[in-house]
């Protein structure tokens, strides 16, 4: 017998007298019943409000504005699976591939990133990445100092459940609400710690 079999025999005899769980009410809200335009606003708003920066474009604009939120940046990684289009305008691109990962020192050594994302929480100005081509690894995200992340407002929802849906939890999750930053005994602010010092967000309009 396996150790994890013996362990798991020993909770199930632990709790074979055990009551059924009740069942939880779950009313909280599923849904939010905004439009697109109210999406947008609401999560430009939280954004802004964490100190990134906002951009709403129409697609045919991305390039231009990925372009200008780049300059002076001498090198960026994009995943594997990003749209080439939104980059065109923009040197120093470097791909990060499975077959060819980046190391962390690599990584380290790049000024910026540019990912897509899966979802994107207008209430909670909160946006998740989950590994999906576009996307990368975490490390990816995490580890050069400038993140920009391109969002459709198809992606975004208005409350949690509604993005929790949209999601495979089975993937590895990043939830990104704002530049990176922490706070020490005395409240001051220190940006950069555990990810991107800088975050911008560019919004692609349907």
């Amino acid at each position: 017998m396996s150790a994890r079999t013996e362990i798991l025999d020993r909770l199930r005899s632990a709790l074979h007298d055990a009551p059924e769980a009740p069942e939880i009410p779950r009313k909280y809200r599923h849904n939010s019943g905004m439009n697109e335009d109210e999406l947008i606003e609401l999560l430009s708003d939280r954004l802004l409000d964490y100190k990134a920066g906002v951009s709403v474009v129409d697609e045919v604009s991305v390039p231009a504005r990925v372009a200008e939120l780049l300059a002076g940046e001498t090198s960026y990684v994009v995943p594997a699976g990003l749209d080439e289009r939104w980059t065109a305008l923009a040197p120093g691109r470097v791909v990060d591939s499975p077959e060819e990962p980046l190391s962390v020192e690599e990584l380290d050594g790049i000024d910026a990133v540019v990912t897509g994302c899966a979802a994107a929480v207008a209430e909670t100005g909160t946006i998740i990445l989950d590994g999906s081509p576009g996307q990368g690894r975490r490390a990816c995200s995490l580890v050069p100092d400038h993140h920009v992340c391109l969002v459709r407002a198809r992606d975004i929802a208005g409350v949690l459940p509604e993005a929790v849906r949209r999601l495979d939890v089975t993937h590895p999750l990043t939830w990104i609400s704002g530049p990176s930053a922490t706070s020490d005994i005395e409240l001051q602010r220190v940006e950069g710690v555990h990810g991107p010092r800088r975050l911008d967000v560019v919004i692609i309009r349907s």
